[in-house]
């Protein structure tokens, strides 16, 4: 599975499962344009990058504003002349139930997580159009999108439509020979998800997780861990390239097996049960 020489801008990238995506489009031999907010976590990927023996482009940018998402575009194919791939990436929430979320926050939650990768989308298509490569978009949903998520309702709002949107541009520009699909993961070690949203990217800063909710993890999730970045690399990596040449409109789950589980959790006794088992243990 190789991406020689193609260009790839990333949204996110500067951290967790963007950057790990941008490590590996490098290594396949991609030339990759690095968006993320925090400046120093988009040149820390884009050295990474040069490290492998790619071009790399660090373009701090903010995600909720289209204005520089389209500056990132712009910036992308003066430098390298053309884009192939697009990963839109870029996403956050803070739980909290709908009724006590204000609409300020519900404007912030929609313009990170859905609009950004509209403005994203329609700002480089035309590139990979005019490119006449055709080209591949990979949307990072979440498994949020298909079940219900109480505290994060605005949150998986917009990733239901980000997975309806994928669906829908797989025909519009399947004349383009673009492709576009999207991944669902589910819980996954990042940055965020340990406790370090601001700063390098330094997992010995991580905030680690207790015993029980190892424990936990370990019931809720049928392959009895929490994912890693880099396995979400690898599936954005298949449908960016020519392995994936016949896939487009679809999502790719990867959750260790928690939307096949469907609320099915495994009991203390080891059981797969839909409602937890209080039985005492000895």
């Amino acid at each position: 599975m190789l991406l020689t020489d193609q260009v790839a801008v990333i949204t996110g990238g500067g951290g967790g499962i963007g950057r790990a995506i941008a490590l590996t489009y490098a290594a396949a031999g991609a030339h990759v344009a690095i968006a993320d907010i925090i400046p120093e976590r988009c040149e820390e990927t884009a050295e990474r990058v040069r490290e492998l023996g790619r071009l790399a482009l660090a373009v701090p940018t903010d995600a909720m504003d289209t204005e520089q998402i389209r500056a990132l575009v712009l910036r992308t194919a003066e430098r390298f002349g053309r884009i192939d791939l697009l990963v839109n990436n870029v996403g956050g929430v803070t739980r909290r139930p709908f009724l006590e979320q204000s609409e300020r926050s519900w404007r912030r939650h929609i313009d990170l997580n859905l609009v950004s990768m509209l403005a994203a989308t329609s700002a480089a298509v035309p590139v990979m159009i005019k490119g006449a490569r055709g080209g591949s978009i990979v949307n990072v949903s979440s498994i949020e999108a298909s079940r219900a998520a109480p505290g994060y309702a605005v949150y998986a709002a917009c990733k239901a439509g980000m997975l309806s949107f994928t669906r829908t541009m797989a025909l519009e520009l399947a004349e383009h020979r673009i492709r576009i699909n999207a991944i669902a993961p589910d819980l996954t070690a990042t940055p965020g998800v340990r406790g370090n949203r601001t700063g390098p990217v330094d997992p010995a800063s991580w905030a680690q997780p207790t015993a029980r909710q190892l424990e936990l993890i370990g019931r809720r999730i049928p392959l009895g861990r929490e994912g890693i970045d880099s396995e979400c690399a690898n599936v954005a990596l298949f449908l960016s390239t020519s392995a994936s040449s016949y896939i487009t409109g679809t999502v790719i789950p990867v959750d260790g097996g928690t939307w096949a589980s469907s609320g099915w959790v495994r009991s203390r006794s080891g059981q797969w049960v839909l409602i937890e088992d209080s039985t005492p243990q000895a």
